[in-house]
């Protein structure tokens, strides 16, 4: 694990600044002048607050690295299940793009699109979002889209959504996110990107239609997105 020298250097001085503190405070005339006073109760709260937040620094230095590393770790395995791995040979987590997404209702004002390439071509993008009403909450995917723009993959990576109704969006639970794969806002029109309750061409479940029509919804904002960024995205 590396730690940055600015961290490094905050903590000694808090060290330097403690010891100090704990050198003087402790000296036996200043113990015995002390100790009938308010001051001295004071203190000694005040050196334990000192030295907790030196060892909550360390701590935090301590676990920071690998907290990154299982977060780094989780999300390659989610491009992984949405890019297939032939089409790029770079590392997507170190290849990415930030574009504006305000206007697309997708969570995030700003949304970082990762990019995956072959033998230096842009062959495929990826990037998170969110359906913010979801029945019982916002729904977090990611997606897979190739450079002309049909859906490679698509994942729910959180919910709340009802247990045994809404949760069939999870691809562990039934193969409904697979039917998006290879649709595009060009081979579906506007109408076509519903649920088929209404008017559209995925299923809705039974008991719970609210789930999968806002992940639709959702997914062609998505799509939206991609479009409106696609020369930028695809000859970076």
């Amino acid at each position: 694990m590396k730690i940055d020298p600015t961290t490094i250097q905050r903590l000694k001085e808090k060290i330097t600044l403690y010891r100090e503190f704990l050198k003087n405070w402790l000296e036996p005339s200043n113990l015995e002048r002390l100790r009938p006073k308010l001051e001295f109760q004071t203190g000694i709260l005040a050196g334990f607050a000192l030295l907790a937040s030196v060892l909550l620094g360390v701590t935090n230095c301590s676990t920071e690295g690998t907290i990154q590393r299982r977060l780094d770790e989780d999300l390659k395995k989610s491009l992984e299940e949405v890019v297939p791995s032939v089409l790029h040979d770079n590392d997507m987590l170190q290849e990415k793009v930030n574009v504006p997404s305000a206007e697309y209702n997708i969570g995030a004002n700003e949304t970082t699109v990762y990019i995956a390439k072959k033998s230096g071509k842009v062959t495929a993008v990826c990037f998170k979002f969110i359906a913010p009403d979801g029945y019982s909450g916002p729904i977090n995917m990611i997606m897979g889209i190739d450079r002309d723009g049909n859906i490679l993959g698509v994942r729910v990576l959180s919910h709340k959504e009802t247990p045994g109704l809404g949760d069939k969006i999870e691809v562990a639970k039934s193969d409904w996110i697979l039917s998006f794969v290879g649709r595009s806002l060009d081979n579906l029109t506007l109408a076509q990107w519903a649920v088929k309750k209404d008017g559209g061409v995925f299923d809705q479940f039974a008991g719970a239609t609210i789930t999968p029509r806002k992940s639709v919804q959702a997914i062609h904002r998505g799509l939206q997105l991609f479009k409106a960024h696609q020369t930028q995205l695809i000859n970076p």
